[in-house]
This record gives structure tokens, sequence and C-alpha cells, in this order.
């Protein structure tokens, strides 16, 4: 079952996870560590060995900030944010629960705004995102400031390219099944 799982992340991100050796430079260098309850060398370890389902129940996946300390230090070039995205779609489309609902309510806002927009629109999401979370009162304040600053634009901006994305997720989608 390892060897099944790991086949179809390197098939499905193009990242081969058997070529990481465990020499740890991702865990030592990732900013987010600190608040991983598996670091990021432990879950490609895990991979390795077919620990699918803990990795999907675990909060690190929800914690990596994909700013990708650890594949411009990784010594082969393994990409872990991208594996890191993976396992969360993988746990959304499996509907493993995870106890802070308001992670996977940003997710979804966050994804979907870039499926829509080609691009990360931010009053959008955040009006997704509030939706989902049923917390629709706590920054007012904050957000009203931002739009007077100029900083929440109230359209989004349109890009070149926003269909491509769009077929980019539409072919995902097909392949996932979903």
């Amino acid at each position: 079952m390892a060897n099944e799982f790991v086949k179809k992340i390197n098939d499905d991100t193009g990242v081969n996870i058997n070529l990481c050796y465990q020499c740890k430079t991702c865990s030592l260098s990732c900013p987010f560590a600190s608040v991983m309850d598996i670091l990021p060398h432990q879950v490609i370890r895990k991979l390795q060995t077919g620990e699918e389902n803990e990795l999907l129940e675990s909060t690190t996946i929800w914690h990596c900030g994909t700013c990708e300390t650890c594949v411009t230090r990784c010594p082969n070039k393994i990409d872990i944010p991208r594996v890191m995205d993976y396992l969360r779609q993988t746990a959304l489309q499996k509907k493993v629960a995870y106890g802070d609902k308001k992670v996977t309510a940003f997710h979804k806002a966050f994804i979907n705004s870039i499926r829509q927009w080609g691009r990360q629109y931010e009053l959008g999401m955040l009006l997704e995102f509030k939706i989902r979370s049923r917390d629709y009162f706590s920054d007012i304040p904050l957000g009203i400031s931002m739009m007077l600053k100029r900083k929440l634009p109230f359209l989004p901006e349109r890009i070149k390219g926003k269909n491509e994305v769009k077929d980019m997720f539409n072919s995902l989608d097909k392949k996932s099944g979903i």
C-alpha cells in the first residue's frame, strides 16, 4: 500500500519523495516547525512508509505556510509544499475532520478565489471565509479600514490567463474524480 500511495503522489505532483534521505534540513529550516505535530522530514518518511492516515489527520499539513524554504535548502530539491498541498486536498476529498474548522474554511475560500479569478481576490475570499466560518462580525473595523486605504480592492484585478487557470482546475477535478 505504501508503494501505491508514493507512486500516486509522485505521479500527481511530480515530486519524487523517494529521493529524501532524511538529512532533516527541511525541518531545521522550517519557520513553522514549532507549531507542527509532525516535522517536514517526518512527513516525507511517513509517506515513504505508508502512514497516509496519520498525515491526513495531522495539524502539520494545515500549518505549512508553503514558504518554500525547505525546497530551497533541500539538497535534492524535494518540493514539500507541493506535497503538503496535495495532502490538504486529499484530506478535504476524504472528508478528514480537522479540529479548527476555520483553517479548512480559509483553505477552501483561498482555492475557490484562485479557481474563479485566476488569482487571489482578497475581498471575495474574505467574504467566502466569513460565510464558511460563520464569523461574520469579528473584524469589520479592520476590513473597513483596509478598504478605505485601498488595501482591499472592491473589484478583482483582471489578469491574462484566467481561463487557463480555470482549465487547470477543471483538469485536476476530472483527474481526481471530483
